[in-house]
């Protein structure tokens, strides 16, 4: 008897459905797309406890009849594809006829339908590792589908989901990809009774992304809309002066289909090329319109990635199409005159009455007897400087070139500041601090000093009991996006301990009370400490070791202070940053092995004289 035999149903369901349902996230995509594919013009997503209990979406398309009702469970039951051909035109989402029967395989499904022409609905149950049940029903027109305690009969995975603040930004992230198709259709969603989206229909999809993101992202953006034979782009491009730190609001889409590029990613960062510096990334809503010959969007069970036909040439056209929209609107480099030597002429305005009148001449005095070729005369002769700080002697003794020589010895008041007094530290370019030591000149890395200082300072404020102080300054609101306010809500432990006090405001907006101090408490700083924030709190790192977690952390804070932190200018300042450095486990190297000071050896110092 052979070894090979074929998998129960069942079994088979629940091993698809580990390529379509990976997370909560996924049952929102897969149903909030079959509910568009059926012609709604509204669709409700309704999640307890980030969709671990319960993930239901309510729309008001077709429905369904008994028949269908109980058909659509079963694998690869669909009406998009007939013969292979169709496979090459699909412009729906759904197609395979998998997301429904994955979806039952690990969860409790309730499905209640009716079509616009029947008098009841439909109403199928299955649970109890299969077990379906079929009734009438009342219903309104349209289809609502509830799926109870995911992942049930599948414990290990159950036991692999985050926490519900990171399963909620996913599931918020799976809702905009979609919302963003559609800007004709009304979205709500709504997360253990609160609402967190309510969109109605939209006039246009710029007033789609203002609902969804904020009209702070909308003010950022620029047209774009360009056709060639190939394809056609269209959307929205962000100005090079809103990119920032961290990833979000990168979105590609072809047919009215999201996906994924970094390839495609790739041609919109070098159309950004000497626009926005190194690590930040721009704003973009890019839809793709193409053939749909053209593309292959079967090569993934999710249907994020798609393969292009011709996507070199789509490539050098999305950087054409980009560079020359940010051209045409002046972002790009402008050019830099050289205004050297040249006079400035004062800007006339009203206040030009004060000085055309009234004004005091400069006066200026002349000898007419002075006759420049009398050797005599040009001998006595001392131009006046104005008082002289040479006191009495130096001036009366001082003829001539004699004069000029006096004079000059004094000029060294004039950089007294810069003067470097035994045992005192100066600061150099705003970059070194440099002070005397007994074999030479030792030099320290400011930047560096400061993120060992308070690598040690937040490392201790991770490990203690008590919070650190803060510095309250005037609340700051700050809009972050729906998908991210869960990040701070879970992480506001943490954030208290470095000395920050933060708090949602809203679904997408948070506000600042307070900040660690020597972090700047004006408006525009502490919304550049949101989005550093941001970067660290979207690393994760939730799976190592606690040590290992609290250093890196730390790490990343004091990266952040360090960037934060006002200029270090005065002596006294300087003198503060060693004292505090060499009171530090390690002066010598940053936590990520960065050297902080070096010495200059005297002898070093005497081969450049």
């Amino acid at each position: 008897m052979g070894k090979l035999k074929v998998l129960p149903a069942q079994i088979a369901n629940m091993i698809a459905a580990g390529e379509v349902v990976g997370r909560p996230a996924s049952v929102v995509k897969e149903l909030t797309e079959n509910a568009l594919d059926a012609g709604a013009t509204k669709v409700t997503v309704v999640v307890t406890d980030a969709g671990r209990t319960l993930i239901q979406v309510i729309d008001n398309g077709c429905g369904m009849d008994a028949e269908d009702a109980q058909l659509c469970f079963e694998r690869h039951a669909t009406s998009k594809i007939a013969e292979a051909e169709d496979l090459e035109q699909i412009m729906t989402f759904g197609f395979r006829g998998e997301a429904l029967a994955s979806i039952a395989a690990v969860a409790e499904v309730t499905l209640k339908t009716r079509r616009a022409e029947a008098e009841t609905g439909t109403q199928v149950t299955i649970g109890n590792f299969g077990a379906t049940e079929v009734s009438e029903c009342s219903a309104p027109v349209g289809t609502s589908i509830a799926v109870r305690n995911l992942f049930y009969n599948t414990p290990a995975r159950r036991k692999f989901l985050k926490s519900d603040n990171v399963e909620l930004k996913h599931i918020i992230e799976e809702f905009t990809h979609v919302a963003l198709t559609r800007p004709d259709v009304a979205f709500t969603l709504t997360h253990n009774g609160r609402d967190v989206f309510v969109l109605k229909a939209a006039k246009s999809l710029k007033y789609r992304i203002q609902d969804l993101l904020g009209a702070g992202v909308t003010g950022e953006l620029v047209d774009i809309d360009v056709q060639t034979s190939l394809v056609r782009v269209s959307g929205f491009v962000g100005r090079p002066e809103s990119a920032r730190k961290t990833l979000g609001n990168q979105f590609f889409f072809v047919n009215g289909r999201y996906f994924r590029s970094p390839y495609f990613h790739k041609a919109v960062m070098n159309a950004y090329a000497e626009m926005v510096p190194e690590g930040v990334t721009p704003s973009y809503f890019l839809y793709l319109t193409v053939d749909p010959h053209s593309i292959d969007v079967n090569i993934s069970p999710t249907k994020t990635e798609i393969k292009f036909e011709e996507d070199s040439v789509i490539f050098q056209t999305l950087f054409a199409c980009v560079r020359e929209t940010l051209g045409r609107n002046s972002f790009g480099a402008s050019i830099d005159f050289d205004t050297e030597g040249a006079v400035e002429m004062p800007q006339i305005s009203r206040s030009f009455s004060e000085y055309k009148s009234g004004g005091i001449a400069p006066s200026h005095d002349f000898d007419p007897d002075y006759n420049p070729f009398d050797q005599a005369q040009s001998s006595d002769y001392v131009p006046d400087f104005g008082p002289s700080t040479a006191g009495e002697g130096a001036g009366s003794a001082g003829q001539g070139y004699g004069h000029g020589i006096a004079r000059s010895e004094n000029y060294g008041a004039l950089f007294e500041e810069r003067t470097l007094a035994l045992g005192k530290s100066i600061v150099v370019g705003g970059r070194f601090i440099a002070t005397p030591v007994a074999s030479g000149v030792m030099l320290v890395h400011i930047r560096r000093a400061l993120v060992r200082i308070l690598y040690e300072k937040t490392l201790r404020a991770l490990q203690a009991e008590s919070p650190v102080s803060q510095t309250a300054l005037f609340p700051v609101e700050v809009q972050v996006g729906a998908a991210y306010v869960p990040l701070f809500e879970e992480n506001s432990d943490l954030l208290s301990r470095m000395g920050f006090d933060i708090a949602p405001f809203s679904s997408d907006t948070i506000v600042v009370n307070a900040v660690p101090e020597g972090y700047g408490a004006d408006e525009m700083s502490v919304r550049g400490t949101v989005a550093d924030l941001l970067q660290v709190l979207s690393d994760g790192g939730h799976n190592v070791l606690p040590e290992m977690m609290q250093s890196a952390t730390a790490r990343k804070f004091a990266e952040i202070g360090a960037a934060r932190y006002s200029e270090i200018k005065t002596p006294a300042e300087a003198t503060r940053l060693l004292d505090d450095l060499f009171a530090c486990s390690s002066a010598d190297l940053t936590p990520s092995g960065k050297r902080i000071t070096c010495i200059v050896p005297i002898e070093d110092l005497e081969k450049r004289f």
